[in-house]
């Protein structure tokens, strides 16, 4: 599992950071891609690097402000030229299916794989054997979510030398131990399956929030999260600025994750008034409250290791 940041800029699309897009790799886990809003040129940034359009699976927009979706109805179309052909959902808030469906029609786009167009409300929107995802208003100019994925448990590594001591050769009961289920041998004995599997893997958490300011849903959706992505639009001292235009600053950022017992923190969102120079600067001010803080830049990627 690993985040990678196409865009890490605010309102528009400066010479260093391009406007909002986050793609969380889940190659491993799932053969697929999730996206994370799809700003103007977003496809632009995906060109210089391995992500190939075609595994994007899914595309959480966290609301509808130009600098989060203005690259959406291109990447799509695109998407049918580099050869996807597997269904892509979008989940979002009210206006999204109409937004993508007037800009493919008048531009008379024929896409050559099924989209499907989710409009979502608070509460668990997508869920399946391995991963839940859950989404929340935060507090911004409009309905704008914050995304809480959850990797759910693997199941432990099968103890084959224990097995192999115990005198169970491989083969098809490997697969139902695995699984946790009772087994007869062939002797009559009763083998618990629970003996020959380690623990179980705890599964990770990435919290990715679209604009807002410091509330109550940031802090639920973060809790415990192995990453929580945050934006920072204004620098420390800006709280008045950031309240006035629905967005928070970089101690405001450290304070959720602080509060919510995140073990990682990234600023993004950074606005254009804040040069090279100062990202550094920005950092320091939010580890002051939260000490394990990053800063998210155009191409750079995250991994996301599991808990030892």
């Amino acid at each position: 599992m690993d985040v990678f940041f196409l865009g890490t800029g605010a309102g528009m699309p400066a010479k260093l950071r391009n406007v909002t897009s986050i793609a969380l790799k889940l190659l491993e886990e799932r053969g697929t891609i999730w996206l994370f809003d799809c700003g103007e040129a977003t496809q632009h940034q995906i060109l210089h690097t391995s992500i190939k359009p075609r595994r994007i699976e899914k595309i959480f927009i966290t609301h509808l402000h130009g600098d989060h979706i203005y690259g959406l109805p291109g990447l799509l179309s695109s998407r049918s030229f580099q050869g996807g052909e597997s269904e892509v959902t979008l989940y979002g808030p009210k206006g999204l299916k109409e937004y993508v469906e007037i800009s493919l029609t008048i531009s008379q786009t024929y896409l050559k794989y099924p989209l499907k167009i989710i409009e979502i409300e608070e509460g668990i929107i997508f869920e399946d054997n391995e991963f839940l995802v859950e989404a929340r208003l935060l507090e911004h100019g409009i309905p704008s979510y914050g995304y809480r994925v959850i990797e759910k448990d693997r199941p432990g590594t099968l103890l084959a030398e224990k097995l192999l001591e115990a005198g169970i050769k491989p083969g098809p009961l490997y697969k139902k131990i695995k699984k946790g289920e009772p087994i007869v041998l062939e002797d009559g004995r009763v083998i618990n399956s629970s003996e020959f599997v380690g623990p179980a893997q705890k599964g990770r958490i990435v919290t990715i929030l679209g604009d807002t300011r410091k509330c109550e849903a940031a802090i639920e959706l973060a809790k415990e999260a192995d990453l929580l992505i945050h934006e920072a639009t204004f620098s420390a001292g800006e709280e008045n600025l950031a309240f006035e235009y629905f967005h928070s600053t970089t101690t405001q950022a450290a304070m959720i994750a602080k509060m919510a017992g995140a073990k990682q923190l990234c600023l993004t969102h950074i606005s254009s008034r804040y040069d090279r120079n100062d990202w550094q600067t920005l950092v320091q001010e939010a580890q002051t409250i939260f000490s394990n803080t990053d800063i998210a830049l155009d191409f750079k990627e995250i991994n996301i290791p599991f808990e030892k």
